[in-house]
């Protein structure tokens, strides 16, 4: 059964567990799943927010692009080693990361994009402002070690979160 939350009260949860990778799912020609450890949880324009950086290579990023949404799902207590390994290292242009990974996905309450009962916070977004980085205006410490290659630089999807709950 699934409890509808207050995706502030669980701030926290959020951002510990981002640290130590969440995913990112998306479900435009096909269901994707991607580990992120960069997010931001808020509010603007008077709306719940959520924005990812998704680089510029990612299949995920074509998926965002299609579709205008996606959800986070984030364990409540520890990451799935084997869910994190896949889902972090396969890209789903060309694997069934869903099934590779052992994922449960679940329907979602607004969006076509499911959740998964694996990682059972969900956050079901819709894009409301997205911009590719502009590297030339990133210090140059953080260029070197993010960006080795300079045309492989992230777009932020900046989304409101339509709904919140727990699996």
């Amino acid at each position: 059964m699934r409890e509808r939350i207050i995706c502030t009260d669980y701030a926290g949860t959020i951002t510990e567990m981002l640290k130590k990778g969440i995913l990112l799912n998306t479900n435009g020609d096909k269901f994707n799943s991607m580990v992120i450890g960069w997010g931001h949880l808020g509010t603007l324009w008077g709306r719940p927010t959520f924005a990812v950086y998704v680089r510029q290579s990612r299949y995920t990023k074509a998926q965002i692009d299609k579709t205008g949404e996606f959800t986070i799902s984030i364990p409540l207590e520890q990451i799935d080693e084997k869910i994190n390994r896949v889902c972090g290292s396969m890209s789903g242009a060309d694997t069934d990361k869903a099934a590779e990974a052992g994922l449960t996905l679940e329907e979602p309450s607004v969006t076509k994009t499911p959740g998964i009962r694996e990682y059972p916070l969900t956050l079901e977004c819709r894009v409301l402002y997205s911009e590719d980085q502009d590297v030339s205006r990133i210090p140059a410490d953080i260029v070197s070690r993010f960006y080795p290659d300079p045309s492989d630089f992230h777009t932020m999807y900046v989304s409101e979160i339509v709904s919140a709950y727990i699996l």
